[in-house]
């Protein structure tokens, strides 16, 4: 399984995604490369979504597939915005709307309730039809920011704070978020079940 394509066009989740897995040596192709189109995410949670978006990308390319999904969870707003983390707003990807109505539903939640995580699941499939998907998740728990902060990252990395480095997640060095992100813990136990 030397050549991979990603469910995915997201630059962002590509670059993680890529340095993360660059010592097994796959080649990871992201779908809109082929020509693919995003799938439909008609999943009720990140495992259904992941699975889905890895069946359709290997079907239409004939490769192995890995499938992505991931999200924001918020305590306060009983785990939203969730599976509709990038269309929180309406339009999907549209990163500032969503940062802009996250932090008007949280305008009257005091610091101490602000708990949040992040929630990957990545799922690997070596042909369309495979019945045994690799699985693996990740949790990356942390706070909701008052305010944006920080030019990196993408999605709602400028509002979430890693309490324990004491910065946002758009303020982190790549390399320190390649190894602390819900998407890292992920690919980590990918890697892992991959060495076998």
């Amino acid at each position: 399984m030397r050549r991979i394509v990603l469910a995915s066009g997201n630059r962002g989740k590509l670059a993680e995604i890529t340095a993360i897995l660059a010592e097994l040596g796959v080649e990871l192709v992201p779908q809109s490369e082929l020509g693919i189109a995003e799938a439909e995410e008609t999943g009720l949670s990140f495992v259904e979504n992941a699975i889905l978006k890895a069946r359709h990308a290997a079907r239409l390319s004939g490769l192995p597939a890995l499938g992505d999904d991931s999200g924001l969870c918020v305590d306060a707003l009983g785990g939203a915005p969730g599976l509709v983390s990038a269309h929180y707003a309406g339009r999907h990807g549209d990163s500032a709307a969503n940062i802009a109505k996250l932090l008007d539903a949280l305008r009257e939640v005091p610091e101490e309730r602000r708990g949040a995580h992040f929630h990957c699941t990545v799922a690997l499939l070596a042909h369309a039809e495979d019945p045994a998907p690799l699985i693996a998740e990740g949790r990356w728990h942390g706070r909701i920011l008052f305010a944006p902060r920080g030019e990196r990252g993408f999605g709602y990395d400028p509002v979430f704070l890693d309490p324990a480095l004491g910065v946002s997640a758009a303020e982190l060095d790549p390399m320190v978020k390649n190894r602390v992100s819900h998407r890292a813990q992920a690919l980590a136990r990918l890697r892992d079940l991959l060495r076998g």
